[in-house]
């Protein structure tokens, strides 16, 4: 395989901040799918045209691997040994991953307690030391931005610019495939990075004229855990959507730059709306993904009530992790199992055959 043929550095090198002494790191990931969701957009109505990015097929299930192949190549590209974040989860696993590709050495502080099982699972076997602190995600970082402005260590988070670098790939591909930009963009809020980075893609694109107008950005952040929206710092912050479970955005401000430049908003939503949309994508759409990554289609349901888009609008929303990231969730929010006795005349009665 040619080495131009794969990975989001390699596809779109010349919108990004790379040279020829960057060593790559590449899992492959990017050019996810985009799915046409007709079963959701028929359940809307309004002739809505709802496409999904499902951002969980990539290499570690989540969308973080665009920024981390950015970080990690630059880090390596700087002399670095040990890179370093903290997480609700995502950007663990994807960090871990890349290190172990790299070579690298991964050090991860993660909230005791408030990680899905599958994220703390993949940051462990990629072979990173992993440290649960009697904290929040917050205060997690505040120790990462510490160690790693006064040691040989390097920050991975999204205040890395190089991740939002990555990340912006994201709206490059959404417009290569449509052939222009959507209407508008729906998309989870947590530590705001991919709002930020998404909005800084399409900027990107339409200025060397790959397209000729830019989406309203519309991003959704849990009712427990939306210090934007709120105006203030959560010190506590709840929600099932562990991945934006986050009280204080490192990319707060940048957030609302993209709000406030495209005309669009950064709104709330419940959790009982969140799970709603999360079996609504599973059901109509056969899409499994983890609950925060619902944020987005929970976003679209509750502005389409309000009547917010004009009739025929394409919209798209971004799926920010597979669904088997969080495993408990689905179990908790699905049908028990049912137990037969093995004969077929019992199947077929159960069927209601």
């Amino acid at each position: 395989m040619n080495r131009e043929d794969y990975g989001v550095i390699n596809k779109y090198r010349g919108f990004l901040p790379v040279n020829e002494n960057t060593p790559i790191v590449t899992l492959n990931e990017g050019n996810t799918p985009l799915i046409f969701a007709s079963n959701l957009s028929s359940y809307l109505g309004n002739d809505l045209k709802v496409c999904l990015k499902y951002e969980g097929l990539n290499p570690t299930a989540s969308f973080k691997d665009r920024g981390m192949t950015m970080a990690v190549s630059k880090a390596k590209e700087e002399g670095s040994q040990v890179i370093m974040c903290a997480s609700t989860g995502n950007t663990s696993a994807s960090a871990a991953a890349y290190a172990a590709k790299g070579k690298l050495k991964c050090v991860v502080l993660i909230p005791q307690g408030a990680i899905a099982l599958g994220k703390l699972a993949q940051a462990l076997i990629y072979g990173a030391l992993v440290l649960a602190i009697k904290g929040n995600f917050d205060e997690a970082l505040s120790l990462v931005l510490e160690i790693t402005n006064n040691y040989p260590v390097t920050l991975v988070n999204s205040l890395n610019p190089f991740r939002i670098e990555g990340q912006k790939t994201g709206a490059f591909e959404i417009c290569d495939v449509l052939g222009e930009a959507p209407e508008y963009h729906a998309i989870p809020v947590g530590n705001a990075g991919n709002i930020t980075a998404y909005w800084m893609g399409y900027k990107e694109y339409k200025k060397c004229g790959k397209i000729d107008a830019l989406p309203k950005m519309i991003g959704f952040q849990a009712a427990g855990a939306a210090p934007i929206v709120e105006g203030r710092i959560i010190e506590d912050p709840k929600t099932i959507a562990t991945a934006i479970k986050i009280g204080n955005p490192a990319s707060w401000k940048r957030a609302e730059a993209a709000r406030d430049e495209s005309g669009g908003v950064i709104e709330k939503v419940t959790d009982e709306e969140i799970l709603e949309a999360y079996k609504l994508l599973a059901n109509l759409e056969g899409i499994f993904v983890e609950p925060a990554s619902a944020a987005s289609i929970a976003g679209v349901i509750k502005k389409n009530k309000e009547s917010y888009f004009p009739k025929g609008a394409t919209i798209v929303g971004i799926l920010t992790g597979h669904g088997l990231k969080d495993p408990d969730r689905a179990i908790k929010e699905s049908k028990e199992v049912t137990t037969v006795l093995a004969k077929k005349e019992e199947i077929l009665r159960i069927m209601g055959l």
